[in-house]
């Protein structure tokens, strides 16, 4: 018996060992097992005189039980994707499009524009380098500046089809410095570098531009826009539009931003002039009734015969001191009403008062002249017809109160403010109906 159960195990022993053989052969070195699960079937059609006839083939490849769910993951992956692209496409076409734009500042107007109007950067703060650029971004445009000694013609990067030339027109020597600017603009657009071009313009005192008529592309030239400085009988909102004088940045007058001492402080004097009095000029005649009633010695009154380009240091500094310390600037009018001291004076919140008078020559002489782009945005300055009006209106100064003083001076500068970004939003708009309507 004992026998018996011994062979048994025996056998036992030996079919394991025997299956333990075979299972490790089928694992480690027969690589094609397959099995009645484990099979592809494959439908290969053998041609017959009757036609076809569908016979089962029983290929190599292994059957993976996970294949449709892959199929139906890679589907809807795919889905997934391209669902992600039509949105993308979707948010592209809808995003605001942006257009670039430079400037090339090649008269010192551009930096009222850059720096007071745009209020834009510019690199190296040193206002004595050769080479400034800012870049700054308004609306739906970047804007780029280039202005200095160093910026000449075919040597701006340019890096857009549309160009802003800012030139100064006031006199033979600079209208021939601003011809060969427009001409070397018009090479670039023969060459399709550039195709649209605005012009800022420091124009003629007495509105005489006639030199820049055929540029203009209404007379067969190629500038689309123009801003020009003055009351010229050429603005029509349309592709002529007019642009202020702003303050003399080529002195070196600086941004002046408001504080609140500006606004509330006791100011020593009445009233201010710093300037060139001309024989025979209306200056002359206000420093005379000034000189007659005494009032000089109520304000900062400074007078020479002779135009000087540029301020001293000092100048410089007692202008800006005569400014921040009146309640009033007078303005006597010069060549033309508009004059930077206008500007100056809003600045630092010293009224200015304007002698409402129009000039000789060719500039507007509509009833909303002069100073028709100031008087149409609000200006909260006097206006006085005659120098003689002067003393009463300073006796009337006298009697106010601190408190109506500091009201007006915060009306003034707050107007001021208002009327530089009216003129950011302005430019803006145009250059963006005119250059990139159709884009």
């Amino acid at each position: 018996m004992k026998k018996h159960h011994r062979k048994i195990f025996i056998l036992i022993v030996f079919v394991y060992v025997v299956f333990s053989l075979y299972a490790a052969y089928n694992v480690f070195f027969n690589t094609k097992v397959i099995t009645r699960v484990h099979r592809v079937v494959k439908k290969i059609t053998v041609a017959t005189s009757g036609g076809g006839v569908v016979a089962p083939y029983i290929g190599d490849d292994v059957w993976n039980p996970w294949e449709d769910e892959q199929a139906n993951a890679l589907s809807a992956l795919h889905k997934q994707r391209e669902a992600f692209r039509q949105y993308q496409e979707h948010i592209d076409k809808n995003r605001p499009k942006r257009y670039k734009v430079q400037i090339w500042g090649k008269a010192a107007i551009g930096l009222y524009l850059w720096e007071h109007i745009l209020e834009g950067p510019l690199n190296p703060t040193d206002i004595q380098a050769q080479w400034r650029e800012g870049e700054i971004q308004v609306g739906k445009i970047d804007f780029s500046f280039y202005t200095g000694p160093a910026v000449i013609q075919g040597h701006v990067p340019l890096d857009t089809d549309s160009v802003v030339l800012v030139l100064n027109g006031r006199e033979q020597q600079k209208i021939s410095y601003a011809t060969r600017w427009l001409q070397h603009v018009q090479t670039l657009m023969q060459f399709h570098a550039v195709n649209r071009v605005a012009v800022v313009l420091l124009g003629s005192e007495r509105c005489t531009n006639d030199w820049i008529s055929p540029y203009l592309r209404r007379h067969g030239g190629f500038v689309d826009l123009l801003f020009l400085v003055y009351d010229s009988p050429w603005v029509n909102n349309k592709d002529v539009f007019q642009w202020p004088l702003g303050v003399a940045t080529y002195r070196q007058f600086p941004v002046v931003m408001p504080n609140s001492h500006m606004v509330s402080s006791t100011r020593p004097f009445l009233c201010n002039f710093l300037g060139t009095v001309y024989k025979n000029s209306s200056r002359e005649t206000l420093m005379g009734i000034l000189k007659q009633t005494g009032l000089d010695k109520e304000c900062i009154t400074t007078g020479r015969e002779k135009w000087l380009p540029q301020e001293t240091v000092e100048s410089l500094r007692r202008y800006q001191t005569a400014l921040a310390q009146s309640e009033l600037t007078l303005c006597p009018v010069g060549i033309n009403t508009e004059c930077y001291r206008i500007y100056e004076a809003c600045a630092y919140g010293s009224v200015p008062v304007v002698e409402d008078m129009v000039t000789p020559g060719g500039c507007s002489a509509a009833r909303s002249s002069p100073l028709r782009l100031l008087k149409a945005a609000g200006a909260p300055f006097i206006f006085l017809k005659d120098w003689k009006e002067l003393p009463g209106l300073l006796e009337k100064e006298k009697m106010m109160s601190q408190e109506e003083r500091t009201e007006r001076r915060r009306k003034l500068l707050e107007w001021y403010s208002s009327f530089r970004q009216q003129m950011k939003d302005r430019f803006t708009e145009v250059l963006e109906e005119t250059f990139f309507k159709n884009s």
